[in-house]
């Protein structure tokens, strides 16, 4: 697409939409949001950059083979699960572990993991499909 206003408001708005999606990732087992809406709205501004821009300089910018990100996904998600099976407790019990951080305490925990995982996951099919049909135009 030859348009210039639609070029440069993909530029700006690529970073924008890529904290967003962080922020709903990470709040996301504690509130609504979680891995599938950020990974959706991270998707959605890779592929928005991708229609202003052209699949090649999206390929340049998205330097991740699709594949192995939805398989590191997947394998995050699985091994979020397998803790819990080392402390005797049923498969994707959900283990918490605050760790101590100056005045803060960061929460880190088995479903972090689980929704990172599903994050990876989302972002590898959304962009596997569009850069599927971006191809066959």
């Amino acid at each position: 697409m030859n348009s210039l206003l639609l070029t440069v408001t993909a530029r700006v708005l690529l970073p924008g939409f890529l904290i967003f999606s962080l922020f709903l990732l990470l709040r996301g087992h504690d509130l609504p949001g979680g891995g599938f809406a950020g990974g959706l709205v991270g998707s959605a501004a890779f592929a928005l950059f991708g229609i202003a821009n052209g699949v090649e300089k999206l390929r340049e910018v998205f330097n991740i083979d699709t594949i192995w990100l939805i398989g590191l996904g997947l394998f995050l998600a699985i091994l979020s699960g397998t803790f819990s099976l080392f402390l005797g407790d049923p498969y994707l019990l959900a283990i918490w572990y605050e760790l101590p951080f100056f005045e803060y305490t960061i929460k880190l925990s088995t479903p972090l993991i689980f929704d990172i995982g599903v994050y990876f996951v989302v972002i590898g099919v959304v962009m596997t499909i569009f850069f599927s049909l971006q191809e066959d135009n």
